[in-house]
């Protein structure tokens, strides 16, 4: 078992990663266990998984939710909210959410705001979720004005990642799950790149080394960013967000539905920022287009085109005006100078932004 600790004082906790390891769920909440019956929150596409979870941790109720982004919204909230209150949660309780990134999310913001904040425990079944969404505590909603414009930081006590249930993944799932995987070799780390692109085709087809490497790498990646900069003050983890200013823009004009997943957004994204970076003289056109490559060759979106959107640059840009990340009315960019050589730029001109998306092959 390869255990990643996220260091954050006394809201520290680990990340356990090992094949089969949702089987032996009720070892690792031994801990946890109050002698109470465990509440599961999950969705209709993680059924399989859920009777193997609940073999696992014996008495338990299951909470199934509808899948799809749109499980994220006020809705389902509220319902969530009062369900966990007639099963009669106690703040010392632990929530399971078992599921993708949506399940994550809402769970941890519906226990973050519950009886002013309850404990849960991070089971993502998901590519994504497993290397991103479900470590570092941020938890929200989307609402008409955009995505996780709504919800808090609150940090899970236990998350536990069985690579094994990515072998009932569908492939489009698998692919949207890898932009995340990848882009921590775009952010700081060149070396994990070339990995990436040497092992990207293994880790497709389901080779267990491969995927397990590569979740471990990028769990142990976003553990050292979150514990330097929990909360996104000092701008260390705001290079997690490359490839989602450009990304959610684009998911906003589909508007957050399967037309476009969350990996796949942010892959276009990611290109779209490094073919920006290399436009501005920032970044050499050789890397942009190596990163571009990269994309397509292991079928994800590299850039409006490929995500079929043909929206204007001035639309996409008024997208990006809802971001959560404004401040004083300017919105900072992920740029790159390179591969592994992405900053944070607060003098990006919108006009510029724009003018650049409006040239794009549509």
């Amino acid at each position: 078992m390869t255990i990643v600790p996220v260091a954050l004082g006394d809201r520290s906790y680990d990340v356990r990663i090992e094949a089969g390891l949702l089987a032996r769920t009720g070892e690792a909440l031994a801990p946890f266990d109050k002698g109470r019956r465990w509440v599961i929150v999950t969705d209709e596409n993680v059924r399989p998984h859920l009777a193997t979870l609940q073999a696992a941790i014996g008495p338990s109720e299951a909470i199934i939710l509808p899948p799809g982004e749109g499980t994220k919204s006020w809705g389902q909230l509220e319902a969530l909210l009062d369900r966990l209150l007639e099963l009669g949660i106690e703040r010392s309780d632990n929530v399971i959410a078992l599921g993708g990134g949506v399940i994550g999310d809402l769970v941890g913001f519906a226990t973050s705001v519950l009886k002013r904040g309850c404990s849960f425990v991070q089971i993502p079944t998901t590519l994504l979720a497993q290397v991103d969404s479900s470590v570092g505590g941020k938890t929200a909603i989307n609402t008409r004005a955009g995505k996780n414009l709504v919800g808090a930081f609150h940090q899970p006590s236990l998350v536990i990642i069985d690579p094994s249930v990515l072998d009932t993944l569908p492939a489009r799932d698998l692919r949207a799950g890898y932009a995340e995987v990848v882009k921590y070799g775009l952010i700081d780390d060149f070396a994990f790149f070339e990995w990436c692109e040497a092992n990207a085709a293994a880790l497709m087809a389901g080779d267990p080394a491969a995927r397990e490497y590569a979740i471990a790498h990028s769990v142990g990646a976003k553990a050292r960013i979150v514990a330097a900069d929990e909360r996104e003050t000092t701008g260390t983890r705001a290079l997690l967000n490359l490839g989602h200013t450009f990304g959610h823009a684009l998911e906003a004009e589909a508007g957050f539905s399967d037309k476009l997943l969350h990996g796949e957004g942010v892959a276009a994204g990611m290109a779209l920022a490094f073919g920006f970076s290399a436009a501005k003289g920032i970044c050499p056109g050789q890397d942009a287009e190596r990163v571009s490559a990269h994309l397509a060759a292991v079928g994800l979106p590299n850039g409006l085109k490929a995500a079929g959107i043909s929206a204007s640059g001035a639309r996409l840009v008024e997208h990006m005006l809802h971001d959560k990340k404004m401040s004083a009315g300017t919105l900072p960019f992920l740029l790159a100078r390179g591969i592994g050589q992405t900053y944070l730029d607060k003098n990006v001109d919108l006009a510029d932004v724009a003018a650049f998306l409006d040239a794009q092959p549509r």
